[in-house]
């Protein structure tokens, strides 16, 4: 069976769609973020992660020093229950009306003072005690912020799939919202397993309407709660309306999911965030994989609005537009991060644009009132399955023109390392072990390489853009990995495990022949004494110029493995060290990128290479650069602290002083630090 015909039309619909609500508005000068403030996870419901504030710039950055620490305020629970220990504290700070409010791994709100990090209240839900996610354990990313001019409300997401309306001056749950200040969010939906496979995600403040998606377990199963998204009314908890990711029968895009695999088939949920566009009234949405991330052979078709971003009416829900990024996915590369709302200039035409990073590291961009693309972005031919009737891969897959990839796309030759002739030759000695393969092959019987991994490239701490220049900063890593055919079996409930994958029906492979060689590893052929085979840097942000859809400058994140034996002798340039994921902060004055790095709290190490870096790489939290050369101007580092992770920063001002904060660890040593240069309050 092809599928040639659905994804045609999808293709058609997609890149060709052109809706228009209403005559065509005059674009207005972009607002961002006001009076200092920081009221959504990336500053405002824009998504941009940029203030205009300008007091720390490059001449005085290097003067920093700690305003205030706050240890959350979970430690004591954690301690008492280590069954209850935080994977990471992963919350962007909010500043509202004079305040600082945080949500903590275990998910209870706190009010700061701005200037001294003491307590005013904390509000515990106790959502904990239902159980540990699968997927993220013990992570909150954020909550949302609305206010009226009088009242004041935080909208926190649970774990345990509650959505909870918290009165901002007093920390007592809104009693007017739902039944005693929350609404059941998984309600209706089906297959739900609180906390385990299912949690409330952070969404955005619409106007009067609070936007919400899920957090959904990519445990590898047939079916699994679906991906839908509510709004709610700020005021009431009211449900106004739901989207189906996963379209039902009789709605847009149910012809996509042949053979009524849309009736059980999960996910494609929105955990990644979203933004808001007020003079639109419109929302934009990422999307996720659907069951399951790497086999698709339940659910044949394209699979609308599975890797999709929608623009959707923010107080209707009706679908205004959407564009597919992955037809019928299988690497794990749905959208990590918010979308990202700002004004460019593209051949003298000035546009009101949507930015979105990806996994696989293209950066789609379009006029977010019509979801026409920046660039045109093309259906190309991509490698075929080759397991038989079993899998049914897309033929083709979009391709943005512009901008080019901010990272390596592809297990390929052209991206070995080539620092020297020798390293060169033996990475393709490697290579040719095992199946080299191009963005979106398909998965093999023996493994293809995946480059980027299905952790990105970028992921969750998305990309921020300067409204003034039209830049785009996105950070990222380069990650590889193997991805191999499964076969599940047909019992809905069968785990797909990642043993060698056996046909339905065919009898067990014969034993190796006396004598034959052990089978090689793949992945160990990914490294070369644990120098990665692909080209450097390995962790980097790339400033790209949103107007021409080209790249300004690339740095790297860390100076990485330099002092690897294989490289002895030579004069290298930073190299990028090895983290989990980076996010960016751009000001008036500078970029600031926090990371979080492999070595924190007992992570497993994908490479051996991590002990040729820098002794503190550890200890480096926030790497500042010039946003416009991409010089580096400073290193934040935390000598006091081993094994820093950090979570996306934000930066506010209070009483003539501009604050940066970031929190910061894990387990029990998850807190808030605000840098401010000398005279703070401390």
């Amino acid at each position: 069976m092809m599928l040639r015909g659905p994804v045609r039309l999808v293709v058609g619909l997609v890149l060709a769609l052109t809706v228009v609500v209403g005559p065509p508005r005059p674009v207005q000068a972009q607002r961002g973020v006001q009076n200092g403030e920081w009221r959504d996870y990336a500053g405002d419901a824009s998504g941009m992660k940029y203030s205009p504030l300008s007091q720390i710039d490059k001449g005085n950055v290097q003067r920093l020093e700690i305003a205030w620490r706050w240890a959350s305020a979970d430690i004591g629970i954690q301690k008492a229950d280590q069954r209850l220990r935080a994977s990471r504290y992963e919350d962007t700070p909010l500043f509202a009306n004079g305040v600082v409010y945080t949500a903590t791994p275990l998910g209870l709100v706190a009010a700061l003072d701005p200037a001294t990090g003491k307590e005013r209240w904390v509000y515990n839900p106790e959502s904990y005690k239902t159980g540990r996610h699968f997927n993220t354990g013990f992570t909150i990313r954020g909550m949302s912020y609305w206010t009226d001019g009088t009242r004041e409300r935080l909208f926190l997401p649970t774990v345990d799939s509650y959505v909870i309306s918290v009165d901002a001056k007093t920390g007592k749950p809104d009693p007017a919202f739902g039944q005693n200040g929350r609404v059941d969010f998984a309600d209706g939906i089906g297959g739900v397993d609180r906390a385990i496979n299912f949690a409330a995600r952070r969404g955005v403040v619409a106007g009067d309407v609070v936007v919400v998606g899920s957090s959904i377990s990519d445990t590898p199963v047939k079916s699994s709660p679906k991906g839908d998204i509510k709004a709610f009314d700020v005021r009431t908890g009211k449900l106004l309306w739901v989207f189906h990711t996963v379209p039902r029968k009789g709605e847009f895009g149910y012809d996509t999911w042949l053979e009524g695999s849309a009736e059980y088939t999960g996910s494609a949920n929105a955990w990644a965030g979203m933004a808001y566009d007020p003079e639109l009234d419109y929302v934009y949405i990422p999307t996720s994989t659907p069951t399951s991330d790497y086999y698709g052979g339940y659910r044949p078709g394209s699979n609308l609005f599975a890797e999709s971003l929608v623009c959707l009416q923010a107080k209707t829900g009706k679908r205004v537009w959407h564009f597919q990024a992955v037809h019928h996915g299988l690497w794990d590369y749905d959208f990590p991060s918010h979308p990202t709302l700002g004004e460019v200039t593209v051949n003298g035409q000035r546009i009101k644009a949507v930015m979105q990073i990806s996994k696989q590291n293209f950066t789609y961009a379009f006029d977010r009132r019509t979801g026409r693309p920046l660039w045109p972005i093309v259906e190309r031919p991509v490698p075929q399955s080759n397991v038989g009737n079993l899998e049914h891969t897309s033929p083709t897959q979009p391709f943005p023109t512009k901008p080019p990839a901010y990272d390596l796309q592809g297990g390929v030759p052209e991206n070995v390392i080539d620092l020297t002739p020798e390293l060169k030759a033996r990475a393709l000695a490697q290579l040719k072990q095992i199946d080299a393969s191009p963005l979106y092959a398909a998965p093999t019987e023996r493994g293809v390489v995946t480059v980027p991994g299905s952790l990105g490239g970028a992921n969750w701490g998305g990309a921020a853009f300067d409204p003034e220049t039209g830049i785009l900063y996105v950070p990222s890593r380069t990650t590889y990995g193997i991805a191999r055919a499964r076969y599940p079996g047909f019992d809905p409930d069968t785990p797909i495990v990642n043993s060698r994958p056996t046909r339905p029906g065919a009898a067990p492979p014969a034993p190796p022949a006396a004598g034959t060689p052990p089978a090689v590893n793949p992945s160990s052929l990914l490294a070369m004494d644990g120098l990665p085979i692909f080209k450097p840097p390995y962790a980097r942000v790339t400033a790209i110029d949103m107007n021409k859809g080209e790249h300004v400058w690339m740095a790297a994140l860390g100076n990485g493995p330099r002092s690897h034996p294989l490289l002895k002798g030579l004069d290298l340039p930073p190299l990028g060290d090895p983290i989990l994921g980076a996010s960016p902060l751009v000001t008036k004055t500078l970029l600031f990128v926090a990371v979080t790095n492999l070595f924190v709290y007992g992570q497993p190490q994908p490479t051996s290479w991590s002990r040729f870096v820098d002794p503190d790489a550890s200890q480096k939290l926030i790497y500042v650069f010039d946003k416009s050369s991409g010089s580096l101007v400073h290193v934040i580092k935390m000598a006091d602290q081993s094994n820093v992770s950090a979570s996306a920063p934000m930066t506010y001002m209070h009483a003539g002083k501009q604050y940066v904060v970031v929190a910061t660890g894990g387990g029990e040593d998850c807190e808030l630090i605000a840098f401010a240069l000398p005279g703070s309050t401390r």
